[in-house]
């Protein structure tokens, strides 16, 4: 892995999220929050997770232990939840961007949220934030496609190679 297949990476996991957000965006608020049974109870809910998920680790790559995952309460509509991710996203981009070519094989030391340390190489914590959030984009649109809502656009990482 080097530096360059990170950033194109990178910009596959947000092209990825305008696409998802775009789809979630034409849905009413009670869409947006209605209780479909998943791992997480909503599309909200599910899209707040991933956004919580990328900002623990990229705090963690700054030195910070944080003590739990952020709350859906917080992002009421997808407007806000685009907003804090934007700004998350310009500071990914500025982390990955800092390291170098040689810094993306920095072994960073964490903490889990029950205190567990450990130890990882920062291109793989990159890989598994955007593997993590293609998860759960995958459970949005079959969530979408229940709500009988129209699906975004292909996600899949061929597609943005394609565009690209």
């Amino acid at each position: 892995m080097n530096q360059h297949e990170l950033k194109t990476l990178l910009d596959y996991h947000y092209w990825a999220r305008d696409r998802i957000l775009e789809a979630t965006a034409k849905l009413t608020p009670e869409q947006y929050n209605a209780d479909l049974g998943n791992s997480f109870r909503s599309i909200r809910e599910t899209l707040v997770h991933v956004f919580s998920a990328e900002s623990i680790w990229c705090r963690r790559w700054h030195g910070e232990s944080p003590p739990g995952m952020l709350s859906a309460a917080d992002y009421p509509d997808v407007a806000s939840l685009r907003s804090g991710w934007s700004t998350l996203e310009a500071k990914m981009r500025t982390f990955l961007d800092s390291l170098g070519e040689d810094g993306i094989q920095r072994v960073i030391a964490y903490k889990t949220f029950a205190g567990q340390e450990f130890r990882q190489i920062y291109w793989q914590m990159l890989q598994h934030v955007v593997n993590h959030a293609s998860y759960h984009r995958g459970q949005v649109t079959t969530m979408i496609r229940q709500l009988k809502a129209d699906p975004p656009q292909s996600m899949d990482l061929i597609a943005f190679y394609r565009e690209h």
